[in-house]
């Protein structure tokens, strides 16, 4: 099987997924697209199972099952009039698409389509109906021109491009990870270096033009619609295709669509041959939102100066995490030797920072190909550390009457300085365009106390847009103005996620946020003021928030009660519970020694009891066995993946 294809079935039914009800789609405006591949005689299966062929009698099982439901299977041309306004698509209206143009589309899907008068969409790679081999060919018999000119005159199907030749991989990294050719920056291993910006622009756009110009040259169709290999694409590529022609694309996340959305239309992609009884679940619960369960890993760890020890290393923690049977990695990206919380340089290419090594993306695909998790970038929000950055930008406390360099830990940039939020954002866009992973973490630096931040940037927009003194004293003077002052900074910090979030979406439209969030704020709410964050405006913001259930590092007196309290603070919220990933901790980092096992496992046990969803854990030591594998089978893997 393609080894791109199993990667993303591992994202879209093994991990994350998205939460849609059933009725989300039923109202006018809203349609579902069903996405299938080769569709197969059931004497035809054979070891080992394709995950994406599906039998001819099953097929057909779900077409009966979609008219007696009330589906509506519309074509794509009713879905591009509904979104200019010249109609409206009926309730529960859905899409049928099948990629790859394969000979039973014809043979088996074709006939079924004019059994049920069902509209179809086909993409066919171009490469592949030129007769070409190529690495990601599935050996399998394709339709011929004959056959899809047919098709296409029927009326009933509408012929799409799946490129020309894209439905491959190319080098993205120096140690030769072989990654979707639409989004990867090629990595040229006799020069060392990535191609250029203009140059990835315009090896997509001329293959956009290639891929249309082919099948009208073949079948006298301009294709309107580009189906994306692996279904990655980005904002590059949507441009490129909407030029060459092709105004509605197809991706491979699932979730209903409505009509402002046809430049990336959600599929459900249907794997493992499903019987009417796992369709109905499928179409009737959308997939919704699975549980998860993190390991937080520090990048630090694998990183040694000997190559060679750096593989051996990667070998081992990948071996690992794929043994846990969990679904979720919270990858360090950044490097931090001396464990300050800062990054005084990065693991991946970028235009302002050092690189200690382009190590990330190496580490992110090893996990994501060998351990079929979801990979999570953990990156500082504010806390960079490099000589060449202008000292006027870091935040600034009040301290001894005067405004000066904040004495904590962290040393942040000012969510304040325009130029400081550019150097941040820049790095999160080239940490979208070198990298492949599914999320964000935000690092627990994005904080302000309440003598922060006082530099002359955040007093002036304090004053020019929120209204406040840029008196220090009066904007301290008491809990009522500093929970104030609090409260717009908190709100700052998380736009200016939002902005990190789509410089990184421009490039991975799909990744979802997490963000770390200290404990103190949620139990004692009032607390903002120190920290300018609130549970709130965290689950506003994010999809997951990562918040730090370390009673050890609270210096709680009764841990468990301490959690039990935190759980109780999180459900009070309508969805604390569904958004957050309560985080353990595996060392007690104030006498640096390991948290025991069966403490570790009683506080797992108890999260579990009481009704938490999603659980992480931080640090993994793959050399120390910490905390113990055979802990973590038994009580921390997923039940369906054990």
């Amino acid at each position: 099987m393609k080894l791109f294809m199993i990667l993303k079935l591992a994202s879209l039914v093994v991990v994350l997924g998205f939460s849609f009800s059933s009725l989300a789609y039923s109202s006018n405006g809203h349609f579902l697209a069903l996405n299938y591949h080769d569709i197969i005689d059931e004497e035809d299966v054979v070891a080992p199972f394709d995950r994406m062929e599906v039998n001819k009698h099953f097929l057909e099982d779900q077409f009966i099952w979609l008219k007696k439901n009330g589906y509506n299977v519309v074509s794509v041309q009713a879905v591009l009039d509904a979104a200019e306004g010249n109609s409206s698509l009926p309730d529960k209206a859905i899409l049928l698409t099948f990629d790859d143009g394969y000979l039973s589309f014809y043979t088996k899907v074709y006939p079924l389509l004019k059994k049920y008068h069902y509209p179809a969409t086909v993409a066919l790679v171009g490469k592949w109906m030129d007769g070409q081999v190529t690495a990601d060919d599935p050996g399998k018999p394709l339709m011929n021109w004959a056959q899809v000119r047919e098709v296409s005159q029927s009326g009933l199907v509408e012929i799409a491009s799946h490129t020309y030749d894209f439905h491959n991989g190319i080098v993205g990294n120096p140690q030769g990870n072989t990654q979707a050719a639409m989004v990867t920056r090629l990595y040229d291993d006799p020069m060392l270096v990535y191609e250029t910006e203009e140059q990835y622009r315009v090896r997509i756009r001329t293959e956009m033009f290639k891929s249309a110009d082919f099948i009208f040259q073949h079948a006298g169709i301009h294709p309107r619609v580009m189906v994306w290999p692996y279904g990655e694409y980005n904002e590059i590529s949507i441009a490129a295709a909407r030029e060459a022609g092709m105004i509605m694309t197809m991706g491979l996340v699932d979730g209903s669509n409505t009509l402002a959305n046809l430049s990336a239309v959600r599929r459900m992609i249907i794997v493992d041959d499903p019987g009417i009884k796992k369709f109905a679940e499928i179409m009737t619960g959308l997939r919704v939102e699975q549980t998860l369960r993190v390991a937080h890993l520090d990048l630090d760890y694998l990183y040694d100066k000997d190559s060679e020890q750096t593989e051996k290393n990667i070998s081992s923690v990948v071996q690992r995490i794929k043994d846990m049977h969990i679904n979720t990695v919270y990858l360090q990206a950044y490097a931090d030797p001396d464990g300050d919380g800062n990054a005084e340089a990065l693991y991946f290419p970028n235009r302002h920072m050092p690189v200690r090594q382009d190590l990330f993306n190496r580490v992110a695909w090893q996990l994501k190909k060998r351990a079929a998790v979801h990979i999570y970038a953990w990156l500082p929000m504010l806390a960079y550390q490099n000589d060449d950055i202008d000292k006027s930008w870091y935040v600034q406390e009040w301290r001894e009457g005067k405004a000066q360099e904040s004495s904590h830990i962290y040393k942040r940039l000012s969510p304040f300085n325009s130029q400081a939020r550019e150097f941040v954002a820049d790095i999160y866009e080239d940490l979208g365009k070198y990298c492949n992973f599914d999320g964000i973490l935000f690092h627990d630096d994005g904080i302000l106390s309440d003598y922060e931040d006082v530099s002359p940037a955040a007093l002036a927009y304090g004053k020019e847009v929120w209204g406040l003194s840029s008196d220090f004293n009066k904007l301290h003077a008491t809990s009522q103005s500093r929970l104030e002052w609090a409260k717009h900074k908190t709100e700052l910090m998380g736009q200016f996620t939002d902005e990190l979030t789509n410089r990184v979406r421009f490039n991975r439209p799909a990744i979802q946020t997490a963000r770390n969030f200290y404990a103190l704020p949620l139990l004692e709410p009032y607390s903002e003021e120190w920290f300018a964050q609130s549970f709130k405006s965290f689950l506003a913001h994010y999809d997951y928030v990562a918040i730090e259930a370390m009673p050890f590092m609270e210096e709680a007196k009764n841990p468990n009660q301490w959690l039990t309290d935190l759980v109780k603070a999180a459900a009070k919220e309508p969805e604390g519970l569904n958004k957050t990933v309560f985080e353990l901790q595996a060392v007690n980092w104030k006498t640096q020694h390991k948290i025991p096992s069966n403490v570790f496992l009683e506080q797992l046990n108890l999260l579990k009891k009481l009704g938490v969803k999603h659980i992480g854990y931080y640090p993994d030591n793959v050399y120390e066995d910490q905390p113990p594998l055979e802990d973590l089978k038994h009580h921390f893997s997923l039940p369906d993946l054990q």
